[in-house]
This record gives structure tokens, C-alpha cells and sequence, in this order.
């Protein structure tokens, strides 16, 4: 069956309720921690394959997404870079599709199209792109994530969470363009962004991955054993500690590192305690006055 520029498996599986959670590499994947989140939740949801582009060539670039030789059995293979998507039976009342997407290169119009498809064809309930950036923090303290939720109820069950609500505006990925395609469909969005220590870029950053991993654990009441991702990043942020104290230089920018946290913790606590005035609706319609006037 297709959908767009997909091929699907079949027979194509009744699914409940489904939630979709997305990566996209390379915008929002620093450390990989997109790509290893999806990975363990498929892994310990026991995810299996559903899609993938029919002729990924249509949008991306080989000589910047480099296909891959390997040996499989002896045999000499190639992988071809492409976008995957799996699914999985939740724990509880929503099942997931799992979303690995790559930025494209051509025709990113197409690409939106198709994966909008997808999302309607399965009467996905909810989009949520996970994914890191780095950022002005140290290793020594708990990892910020900042997100965005359409919907005052998510945005709370977010705040919640530990959650900070993200201001951004900027260049993005034309892949962003899913997340507005779906709230265009009545599709809830949501997004989760961890912060990671930028003096250390871990090709693998644990301490992200375990830290959306937890969020989304609670967010869908996943019975995931964590223990042996704690211990990875226990272990990989030891080391980072270790090489920080043989550095005075780098010793003295965590410092100030963490008098920045401190104070940037400090003021979205009393920005939580600010007793409001208004509904949210009304400070909804204020901010986007404030935004048409800043134009």
C-alpha cells in the first residue's frame, strides 16, 4: 500500500489511539539522543517495521547522506539512507507509530505531504518531536528540557513534568512543517528538547536520552527499567568530571556555568509563582498582539 512517496507493510495494524513520536537528524539530534530514544522505546515496546520512502533519492542528497556498505552473512550489502516508521502496542490506551526522519534535501513539500498522510491514514491523536541541542550548562546539574504543546491541558500535564516552555524563533527544518500540518488536522503537538553540556559533545549523550526517555515514561506510564541506562550515565558523566578537573581552564567555565544555571532555575521559579490575572486565553491573544507589533 502506499501513502504519498511511502510503501507500508501489510496487513496494516489496527492501532489505538495512536501517538507518534519523531527524531529528525541531523537538526535536532546532537548526541544522538532522538535516535537513541526512539531505539530503546522500540526495543522495549517491542516496535516493528510499517514504512519507509520507496525512493529516498526523491529527497535527500547521497553525497551528504552517505549510504553505507557492510557485510551481512558474508555478503556484501548497502544501506541506503532513508526514512523509517515503526509501530508498537502501548501499555495502556495509545499505541505508537515511531517516526526516524532525515532532513530532506529536494522537495520538501512532497516529503510534509507524505508524512501528514501518514498521521491521517492512522488518525494519529498526537505528534511529538523529540530531540537535543546544546546549550550554556554544566554537566553537574540536571539536564534542561524545554518544549512547546499545542493545547492549554498539554502544555500543563508539560509544566508538570519540569517541562520550560521554549520561546524559540529562528531558522528551523522545513520538517517543522509536520508539526504545524497536524495541528492544522486537530492533531495535539507537542515537542521535548533536551539541553546538553556543550564543552563535552558526546557522540552518545546518555544523560539526554535518559532524561526524555524518563519524560516520556511518565507521560504514557511506560514500565521501563531504567536502571542500566543510569548506570551508562553515571558512568559517561564520571568521565567528563574526571577530565574537567584536569583542566583549571574548564574548571572555572563550569563554575560560572553553574552560577548561570542557578540563576536561569531561579527566575523560572518565580516566573511559576507569578499569580496571573488574566485567563489563558486572554494572554494568549496579548503575546500574539505583542508578536504582530514586534513585526
Amino acid at each position: 500500500m502506499r501513502v504519498g512517496a511511502f510503501e507500508l507493510e501489510e496487513p496494516l495494524p489496527e492501532l489505538r489511539e495512536p501517538h507518534a513520536l519523531a527524531m529528525l537528524r541531523p537538526w535536532v539530534d546532537v548526541g544522538n539522543v532522538g535516535s537513541l530514544t526512539l531505539g530503546y522505546l522500540e526495543e522495549d515496546l517491542h516496535a516493528q517495521p510499517l514504512a519507509k520512502l520507496t525512493r529516498p533519492g526523491n529527497f535527500f542528497d547521497f553525497t551528504r547522506y552517505r549510504p553505507t556498505i557492510y557485510f551481512k552473512e558474508g555478503q556484501r550489502e548497502i544501506s541506503i539512507p532513508n526514512t523509517y516508521i515503526h509501530w508498537a502496542k502501548g501499555e495502556e490506551n495509545n499505541d505508537f507509530l515511531f517516526l526516524h526522519l532525515l532532513e530532506p534535501h529536494m522537495l520538501g513539500e512532497d516529503y510534509v505531504d507524505s508524512l501528514s498522510g501518514i498521521l491521517e491514514t492512522f488518525g494519529v491523536k498526537r505528534y511529538c518531536l523529540l530531540g537535543s541541542m546544546y546549550d550554556a550548562v554544566p554537566h553537574t546539574r540536571p539536564l534542561i528540557v524545554s518544549g512547546s504543546a499545542s493545547g492549554d491541558e498539554t502544555a500543563r500535564l508539560l509544566k508538570s513534568l519540569g517541562v520550560q516552555s521554549s520561546g524559540y524563533e529562528g531558522p528551523t527544518s522545513i520538517a517543522s512543517l509536520v508539526s504545524h500540518r497536524a495541528s492544522l488536522q486537530n492533531i495535539e503537538t507537542m515537542g521535548l528538547i533536551v539541553h546538553l553540556t556543550q564543552y563535552a559533545q558526546l557522540e552518545e549523550d546518555y544523560g539526554g536520552q535518559l532524561r526524555i526517555v524518563e519524560i516520556v515514561s511518565s507521560l504514557y506510564h511506560l514500565s521501563i527499567d531504567l536502571a542500566h541506562l543510569r548506570e551508562k550515565t553515571r558512568r559517561q558523566y564520571d568521565e567528563i568530571g574526571l577530565a574537567v578537573e584536569k583542566n583549571s581552564q574548564l574548571r572555572n567555565i563550569v563554575a560560572q556555568l553553574e552560577r548561570h544555571y542557578e540563576a536561569r532555575v531561579k527566575k523560572e521559579e518565580e516566573e511559576k509563582e507569578k499569580p496571573s490575572l488574566l485567563s489563558p486565553e486572554i494572554e494568549k491573544f496579548l503575546r500574539e498582539i505583542d508578536k504582530d507589533f514586534g513585526q
